[in-house]
């Protein structure tokens, strides 16, 4: 690989990653703790969810982001020719 085409492929790995941890801490930050207020105020099915976000709902973004770091890295190997 050429050094032109290496720089380019970390740079889109990178960027790739810095979104993601936005969306990581947007969610376990934000709405767990500086937004739960706001959040509170809706209620399904009896919870508060602020308080859903910070037990049950920032898990189940972590694994979706999971799955979505290994969709979008996939394609980026497949794009620079270095995937498996």
């Amino acid at each position: 690989m050429s050094p032109e085409k290496a720089q380019a492929y970390w740079k889109e790995n990178i960027s790739m990653i810095i979104k993601l941890l936005v969306v990581w801490f947007v969610v376990s930050f934000g709405c767990g703790i500086l937004f739960i207020n706001e959040l509170n105020a809706i209620e399904i099915s009896g919870v508060k969810l602020g308080y859903w976000f910070a037990q049950q709902g920032a898990i189940y973004v972590f694994v979706i982001l999971i799955f979505v770091y290994v969709k979008v890295m996939t394609g980026i190997d497949e794009k620079y020719g270095v995937h498996e």
